[in-house]
């Protein structure tokens, strides 16, 4: 949606000798200067600042040890940031740690509430200590798990943002993203869908902070603005603090829309101002197909995104979708590189 003026070898060094003091008059031209060469698109390109670097629907309707590997609504990569650890949670409370290289499963393990029902978890979080922290948007909640799937613990929710009738959420619309910002410090939790009374494109985005005991209490929050039409489901922080958000929305007949935006760093005002990295409908689709109409046959419902890593001075960015176990639908990856 968005291109690059040439600027001249001579104009650049009129302008950078000016703007240091040291130019006190032009001196005529000799020679027409060569022209700057225009900045290369990336491969695969999406936008300028989001390449495709490649997909896999390898684990499109398949099982793991007897489970279901589908439904998946998050990332997370390891204490390290690193793809080498990196665990995916589906919304029916299958926590699958997978490899690094094929993304295939390497283990499974199945999280309870505590009065051992299953979780509608949309948001993963792998904390310093090893342990999890999973949101379920049906109170909403945010509980922490051992690596091994046992429950440890709850962090307070704030009341008007408890699921009607209790709060003002709506069923469904809650908690769907959950990241830890860099330092580690704070825990922040996106919105799906607006406040009962708020305008119809603001979500809001939760934080926790920690403390020196190493639990978390509710600190700022932050509203959002959505394009016309979508709802937040996934948050990711970059490393240097700013906010990576996934907007996704479905049109019957038409398909998914799915964009990837860029925030400013929380903490400066209340108001998070966004900037659109891509429309994921103009990534060139590579040779994959859909089952029901999209505008592009690489969409689907995605809900799961991951920061794995630098190269070349990009972001390396994994994003999965959500099948919700349905025939028209697909479990596919997407690898991205990104220019935040």
């Amino acid at each position: 949606m968005r291109p690059k003026t040439l600027r001249t070898a001579l104009a650049a060094l009129t302008a950078s000798l000016a703007a240091a003091g040291f130019l006190t008059a032009a001196a005529p031209a000799t020679a027409a200067p060569a022209a700057a060469a225009p900045e290369r698109p990336p491969a695969n390109a999406c936008s300028p600042a989001v390449s495709l670097t490649g997909f896999t629907d390898a684990l499109d309707k398949t099982t793991y040890d007897g489970t279901y590997v589908g439904n998946l609504s998050a990332l997370a990569p390891g204490r390290r940031g690193s793809l080498a650890d990196l665990s995916a949670l589906s919304d029916r409370s299958e926590l699958f740690r997978l490899d690094a290289r094929t993304l295939q499963p390497r283990g499974v393990v199945t999280l309870a509430d505590e009065n051992g029902a299953v979780l509608d978890s949309e948001g993963l979080v792998a904390d310093r200590d090893g342990t999890y922290l999973v949101t379920s948007e049906t109170e909403p909640s945010v509980r922490r798990y051992s690596r091994t799937g046992e429950l440890l613990g709850r962090l307070p929710v704030p009341d008007d943002l408890r699921t009607a009738p209790a709060g003002r959420a709506r069923a469904n619309g809650s908690f769907e993203g959950l990241t830890l910002l860099p330092g580690g410090r704070t825990l922040l939790a996106s919105m799906e869908y607006p406040l009962d009374g708020d305008p119809a494109d603001l979500v809001r985005f939760q934080t926790w902070q920690r403390t020196r005991h190493g639990d978390f209490r509710p600190g700022a929050r932050y509203t959002y603005r959505t394009d016309p039409g979508l709802g937040v489901s996934e948050v990711t922080a970059t490393p240097d603090g700013r906010l990576l958000v996934l907007e996704r929305g479905f049109t019957s007949g038409v398909g998914n829309t799915v964009r990837l935006q860029l925030t400013d760093r929380p903490g400066r005002g209340t108001a998070l101002h966004k900037r659109l990295l891509a429309d994921l409908a103009d990534c060139p689709s590579l040779g994959a197909t859909a089952e029901q109409p999209q505008p592009n046959p690489l969409l689907d419902n995605f809900e799961g995104m991951a920061v794995t890593g630098r190269s070349g001075g990009r972001l390396e960015v994994l994003v999965v979708s959500d099948d919700n176990r349905n025939d028209v639908q697909t479990t596919r990856f997407l690898r991205l590189r990104v220019r935040a």
